[in-house]
């Protein structure tokens, strides 16, 4: 079976506290590419059901997973026979316990998996339960993992997943404009230190306090960027990627085979 995929990214600025509208402009979205070009995997940035700056309002605009939401999305996904991931806010069986998650759903519609955001920033820290665990997920091309957003300033979170497998890295963010330099910077660091390639959608448009800064991106393992959105349109970009290519750049630098993780002891140290 051949390993190449073609991975669609999107960059929407939802409705604020509207999961009905976003949700519909999403599925509008996924049939406007999936029509127009044979993808296999299409990325929505983080929160694009509700929007980032809901404050109280994430406790009624929470889901539980699955939910209203996911359900409208899976046939989406399974129309157009593709994997669909993107951010929301979903709520544990305890009410109270919100989290900042990115969803994953398969081709057939099925419930791939969820993984809840690690690292909050700012007033995140004050809404959100922060996650605990680095999951990754099987699929028919290959092992991929999730990240959310800010997780992307952190090594420790790409070089986890990659350590359990991961050769795709799909990041749904919404990254504040007033940090955009570092975006670009962060995702091509993150797929070359790993020998990994990277599928970031970022988000656009205002809100009350923040405006975000897209540039949405695919980047391969030796960190070259393979397709990017400029600036704060809506949009997507397309880009085709041949995961075997991860294989063959590990085993030319050896990047992951040559860590001494016995000098390391200062990364699990807290601060």
């Amino acid at each position: 079976m051949s390993r190449e995929i073609t991975i669609a990214l999107v960059q929407m600025a939802p409705v604020l506290n509207e999961p009905l509208e976003n949700v519909r402009r999403m599925g509008d979205m996924i049939e406007r590419i999936c029509t127009q070009e044979k993808v296999q995997v299409v990325v929505f940035p983080e929160l694009i059901t509700t929007g980032y700056e809901c404050g109280l309002r994430f406790a009624d605009l929470a889901e539980r997973v699955p939910g209203p939401s996911i359900n409208v999305l899976a046939k989406d996904a399974a129309d157009f026979n593709i994997y669909l991931v993107f951010g929301m806010v979903t709520k544990a069986k305890v009410e109270t316990v919100l989290y900042d998650s990115v969803v994953i759903l398969g081709p057939d519609g099925d419930l791939v998996g969820v993984y809840n955001k690690v690292h909050l920033r700012g007033e995140e820290r004050i809404i959100f339960r922060s996650g605990y665990r680095f999951p990754v997920f099987e699929t028919e091309f290959g092992t991929l993992g999730v990240l959310a957003g800010w997780d992307q300033a952190f090594p420790e979170a790409a070089r986890s997943l990659v350590l359990d497998g991961a050769e795709l890295i799909l990041v749904s963010a919404a990254w504040d404009a007033d940090l955009e330099g570092m975006w670009p910077v962060l995702n091509q660091a993150r797929a070359a230190e790993n020998s990994v390639f990277v599928a970031a959608a970022n988000r656009v448009g205002e809100e009350p306090s923040y405006r975000f800064s897209g540039g949405s991106l695919v980047v391969g393992p030796y960190g070259e960027v393979h397709t990017a959105l400029d600036g704060g349109a809506e949009g997507y970009a397309l880009a085709t990627v041949d995961l075997d290519e991860v294989r063959e750049v590990r085993e030319r630098l050896q990047l992951i085979q040559h860590r001494e993780p016995t000098a390391y002891r200062a990364l699990v140290r807290k601060y």
